[in-house]
């Protein structure tokens, strides 16, 4: 293989059968591949996104997950949020927690997402040659910007996820913080 970028090709179960390049999978939705998003909260229950920089190929200009990053080959989901969220936003050495698998298909790709959740207060170093900018949100300024066209459709589709998800814990995102420190998050 050649510089260019490749991504494990998976079926219906997440099993590998095989690679194809960057370039085919977006574009061709019968590449179904492998991605890992952080949702990254800070103590006031605050999500921070970060805007895709303009010369971005795949939804440039729009807020996004905190963070979110293909496999390499041979990575596991929980490795590459680790190397995603230092890549991307230069946090390393916090716990992540894994929260749900999802499916995101679409007309231009088809992914199978794993998500983790971090808690983090700290300064944010993000890579401005995919970011940007970068700001938290609340929970009710998401809700009233969703359908506006800001988001990316995949950020929409992972937040409905994690409403769901919450939905179903015994706190709410005013125990989040808490959750978070009584070190309810395992590191993976």
């Amino acid at each position: 293989m050649t510089g260019e970028e490749y991504f494990e090709i998976v079926d219906d179960d997440d099993h590998v059968i095989g690679q194809a390049p960057r370039r085919r999978c977006h574009g061709d939705p019968s590449l179904v591949h492998r991605v890992a998003h952080v949702l990254l909260f800070n103590a006031a229950g605050e999500l921070l996104l970060q805007k895709r920089a303009p010369h971005k190929d795949v939804q440039p200009d729009r807020w996004d997950t905190s963070v979110g990053g293909h496999l390499d080959p041979g990575e596991g989901y929980g490795e590459a949020a680790r190397r995603e969220m230092s890549e991307e936003l230069g946090v390393s050495g916090i716990p992540l927690t894994f929260l749900y698998h999802s499916r995101i298909r679409n007309d231009y790709e088809s992914e199978n997402v794993g998500t983790y959740l971090a808690c983090y207060d700290g300064p944010i170093e993000f890579a401005v040659q995919e970011i940007s900018e970068v700001r938290s949100w609340r929970a009710d300024e998401i809700e009233a910007a969703t359908g506006s066209g800001i988001f990316t459709p995949n950020f929409e589709e992972e937040w409905n996820s994690w409403k769901e998800w919450l939905a179903q814990q015994p706190f709410n995102l005013k125990g989040l913080a808490d959750f978070c420190a009584k070190g309810a998050l395992a590191p993976v």
